[in-house]
């Protein structure tokens, strides 16, 4: 399953990129196992996935928890959390 990252705010300043994509292996079902295989991969994913109950999530354009699953997504947002008015 290939995937297309994007990566936003502090995120995307510590994976040192805005977006890539990737091809996670089979076991990755959630975005919550995208997050720890992201943070298990290298420094960068560590760093930016060092608190994964921090990252919001948006797949294929819609927010969603990160207990979301995967199959069949095409696009994964990966940011922190909102705020403003």
């Amino acid at each position: 399953m290939a995937l297309q990252l994007a990566y936003f705010a502090w995120v995307r300043e510590r994976m040192g990129c805005g977006e890539e994509q990737v091809e996670p292996p089979a076991s990755v079902a959630t975005a919550s196992d995208l997050i720890a295989w992201l943070a298990a991969r290298d420094d960068r994913g560590a760093r930016a996935f060092a608190e994964p109950a921090r990252i919001r999530v948006a797949i294929d354009g819609q927010m969603m928890g990160n207990d979301a699953a995967l199959a069949g997504a095409r696009d994964v947002a990966l940011f922190p959390p909102v705020t403003g008015g």
